[in-house]
């Protein structure tokens, strides 16, 4: 009897596939539906890739969604998951941008019984989102160098992901991630690291490979970020190490025995050493100001680690810096002290618009995204004021943020799903500093996409256009060894 019913299901199942029209009799359940990935009450830009998703009870096997707009239009679909069309859902969430969508969900179970779900909302903002894309590393959470790390890029109006630099093309090799000057992909700088290892500056497809370890410096470059006129880069010159736990609750613990922070001046080829900078304390995460008059970073004593890995708290500070001579202000402020409150502060990134200041709260660490209890924070410029962002953090690591464009949207990595893989979730910030619930990244057949994802992503970025690249040429580049030195100028 067990097998009839069975098969009964799936003829059921079967003829429903190709079927569009609303389920009859079926049962009302009041309750919203549980969905992957969880999209009920989120807020999205109108043009983003369809919010595909199916239920969370993978013992269902049909659904059918009916989404409805306030301001007009309808889509449906139908299938073992909700795939919806993407230009009618580019022409939907267009027409319904300041509104919102209702979506109504059947699911057909196991029993051959459909059930209909309270409908739930989607927000479409009235802040578009009109980035090109994404950019972002992916790298197995393993611990080891290795395993096909790889630079990519997204299309966020599509599914569409391009390679940008994997080690496939340059076998053997571990890369830092693209940084580009405020989404501008023309502009970008990358990290090489080990033997045969450089600095690569790419403007308007030109490459050019630095070699920026110095006696001086001790190490090349890597946390990188822009000046906003193009010509500078600062970076952190560290040594990153890795401690393993046993019985406990976090796997591993990673520690930077020394790091200073350096500028490159590209015009010149110097690195600027600036005394602030360059102390027997660890400075780390760089980030200019919009209008490039301030430097913010992190800092912290320099502990004894691994063995006092629960006293690194750092501070978040600025010095003033002057692009006209690449030189810096006298003084440090330090805008949020971290032995005071017990806390560590990093990774710091001011919107392009000059108003907030986001950055990571931890209770240890100058590394976050290794940290269970890191959360995302945000610094009012025009009052000071600070906060927790309640609306996107999780019991997980919430870490490497960046700003949109126009400064009204955000994407940030979180390990809140299985605690072990970073993924991509976006929100949106209004004027007055309110954030929206967040949403994972949109893939056409998310569970099959995920589920099937062995890799974390970390420090995304939106590009305003397509990143342009050539791997063959970045080959050459890379195993010819011929690298620009470059000189050390000191500031006072």
């Amino acid at each position: 009897m067990g097998n009839r019913r069975w098969i009964l299901w799936l003829v059921v199942a079967w003829v429903f596939v190709g079927c569009t029209s609303k389920p009859d009799n079926a049962v009302v359940v009041d309750a919203l539906p549980e969905i992957y990935p969880d999209y009920v009450d989120v807020t999205i830009p109108a043009g983003i890739a369809p919010l595909c998703f199916s239920m969370a009870d993978e013992g269902v096997g049909q659904i059918y969604v009916c989404v409805c707009g306030s301001k007009g239009g309808e889509l449906t679909a139908a299938g073992t998951w909700a795939d919806f069309d993407l230009d009618d859902w580019h022409a939907l969430t267009e027409q319904n941008q300041g509104g919102q969508l209702s979506v109504s969900v059947s699911a057909l179970g196991k029993d051959g019984r459909w059930r209909q779900y309270n409908d739930f909302t989607i927000h479409v903002s009235k802040y578009p989102l009109d980035d090109w894309g994404l950019t972002y590393r992916r790298i197995k959470p393993g611990y080891e160098v290795g395993g096909d790390i790889g630079i990519y890029q997204r299309d966020i109006h599509s599914f569409a992901e391009y390679a940008i630099l994997t080690e496939t093309a340059v076998p053997g090799r571990c890369m830092n991630c693209h940084t580009a000057n405020r989404c501008d992909a023309s502009l970008f700088t990358s990290q090489i690291r080990g033997e045969g290892g450089g600095t690569l500056i790419q403007c308007d497809g030109r490459q050019q490979w630095y070699d920026t370890k110095t006696d001086s410096t001790k190490a090349a470059g890597s946390y990188a970020y822009w000046h906003p006129d193009g010509r500078y880069c600062a970076y952190a010159a560290n040594s990153v190490h890795q401690a393993f736990f046993t019985g406990t609750g976090q796997r591993i613990e990673v520690y930077h025995r020394f790091s200073n922070i350096i500028v490159l001046d590209t015009e010149t080829n110097e690195l600027i050493l600036a005394p602030q900078l360059q102390t027997q304390d660890l400075e780390i995460f760089p980030a200019f100001s919009p209008d490039g008059q301030w430097l913010y970073y992190s800092t912290s004593k320099n502990c004894r680690v691994p063995a006092e890995y629960e006293q690194v708290k750092c501070s978040i500070c600025r010095t003033a810096f002057h692009a006209a001579d690449g030189t810096f202000g006298e003084t440090v402020d330090t805008l949020i002290n971290g032995p005071a409150t017990g806390k560590s502060y990093t990774l710091v990134r001011p919107s392009y618009d000059g108003r907030w200041l986001m950055y990571c709260q931890s209770s240890r660490s100058n590394f976050p995204v290794a940290q269970n209890d890191a959360d995302l924070c945000l610094m009012d410029l025009q009052t000071g004021e600070t906060w927790l962002l309640d609306e996107v953090n999780s019991p997980q690591t919430e870490s490497y943020h960046n700003w949109s464009t126009d400064s009204h949207w955000f994407v940030f990595c979180s390990k809140r799903e299985d605690g072990m893989y970073a993924q991509l979730f976006l929100a949106s910030i209004d004027g007055q500093g309110r954030v929206t619930k967040p949403f994972l990244l949109p893939q056409r057949n998310p569970r099959k996409f995920y589920a099937g994802m062995m890799d974390s992503y970390n420090v995304p970025d939106f590009t305003r256009q397509r990143v342009e690249f050539d791997a063959h040429e970045a080959y050459r580049k890379v195993f010819d060894n011929e690298r620009k030195q470059v000189s050390i100028r000191r500031t006072q």
